[in-house]
């Protein structure tokens, strides 16, 4: 995934010193896309070093317990006529989203396998540490214009810890989300339910209950410039019959959108859901996203499947679509930002990086709860040998 351009190292986008003695100004990047618009900077082809799932109650397995195996139905030309809304909402158990997780499954991964890592705890200590889907929302910022973020970030032993808060508006949103969009958010994973089976050469049985609890996690090791990276993701599935069945190139990645009817509508979807889509895949290497296309009563009519790698071509000649570099730059250049901010080693010490729409990325310093994230048994010397008993603590 290296660029054949020039490449453009992570710290070249800098916020400008002021050149005289005046009291310094509060810290802060800019996102408008104009500024980040160089070669595309080079992004380390992502490896997995590992996993791990997530069970009906949320607790942490070590293993790949909840993987999926892509099988999609036969293509004979015929509507799929998937009815998402089957289930829904006798059949479905949805994650607890007042449970503030933050960080901790793939802490719990970190612990019992830190030692193992290629180039050892010396390497650990120069890297970020975050969910991909906080990376996704760094890389579509320079082209967001409804929802801000806020990222804590606190530094322990070297490694630099990145997980996303909650910012009043999403509360608001998600307190107040309408049935129409709850019913919207069951079909997607209803879709999932359609297309995997629990065994490879096994049909798909989508007449279970969706449990929103289960995930399998795949954990990466990348590089963005120079800038480190070790994150994890949920997976969907994993495709049997791919050329490699080496992860993640063997991952796929599965979507739900409205049907389109109108040259204006896929151009609006090229735009936006499509940008979205290839930042959540291109992060982890994941080389397929298949979509199905459902009519207003909630039936897929039709699949389709977007190379990951291809995606930018729908929007290459769109004045007013995104670049792949404007996005990797940006990202670049708040690592940078986070890395020069975040300087003292204090797991209790929290910088909350807050963006908005229109206006620069912003920086507060706190210290303790409510914004300190890293649990104490993560910054223990030594943690306790037995990880069966954190599963368990309520954190």
């Amino acid at each position: 995934m290296e660029s054949r351009g020039t490449k453009r190292e992570a710290g070249e986008i800098e916020v400008a010193e002021p050149g005289n003695k005046l009291p310094r100004p509060a810290p802060s990047l800019p996102t408008d896309p104009a500024l980040y618009s160089g070669p595309f900077p080079f992004y380390r082809r992502p490896s997995e070093l590992g996993c791990f799932s997530l069970d009906a109650q949320r607790q942490y397995h070590g293993d790949a317990r909840a993987l999926r195996y892509y099988s999609p139905p036969p293509t004979n030309g015929q509507s799929p006529n998937f009815d998402l809304r089957d289930g829904y909402p006798d059949r479905y158990q949805p994650r607890d989203e007042e449970v503030q997780e933050r960080l901790d499954h793939l802490l719990r991964w970190l612990l019992a396998h830190r030692g193992q890592l290629e180039g050892g705890p010396g390497w650990l200590a120069g890297a970020i540490v975050t969910w991909r889907g906080h990376l996704t929302k760094l890389l579509t910022t320079p082209y967001e214009r409804q929802e801000g973020w806020q990222l804590a970030a606190s530094r322990f032993q070297g490694t630099l810890y990145l997980s996303e808060v909650e910012t009043p508006a999403a509360r608001v949103q998600r307190l107040t989300r309408p049935p129409l969009l709850r019913e919207l958010m069951y079909m997607g994973y209803k879709f999932e339910q359609y297309m995997c089976a629990d065994k490879p050469g096994v049909s798909p049985d989508p007449s279970g209950e969706v449990n929103t609890n289960v995930a399998f996690c795949s954990v990466l090791r990348s590089r963005l410039g120079n800038h480190p990276l070790l994150f994890s993701g949920e997976v969907d599935c994993t495709n049997p019959q791919a050329p490699s069945t080496q992860p993640p190139t063997c991952y796929v990645e599965l979507k739900t959108s409205k049907e389109m009817h109108s040259p204006g509508q896929w151009k609006s979807f090229y735009r936006h859901k499509l940008l979205k889509w290839w930042a959540q895949s291109f992060l982890p290497g994941v080389p397929n996203v298949v979509a199905g296309f459902r009519n207003p009563e909630g039936f897929v009519c039709s699949l389709k499947t977007f190379p990951t790698m291809e995606m930018f071509e729908y929007v290459r000649n769109d004045r007013d679509g995104w670049n792949p570099s404007v996005c990797m730059n940006f990202c670049a250049a708040f690592l940078s930002f986070a890395q020069n901010t975040v300087v003292e080693d204090d797991p209790r010490l929290v910088y909350l990086f807050s963006w908005e729409p229109g206006g620069p990325v912003t920086v507060s310093e706190h210290r303790d709860a409510p914004h300190a994230f890293l649990p104490p048994w993560a910054t223990w010397a030594h943690p306790p040998p037995h990880l069966a008993v954190l599963a368990r603590w309520k954190l």
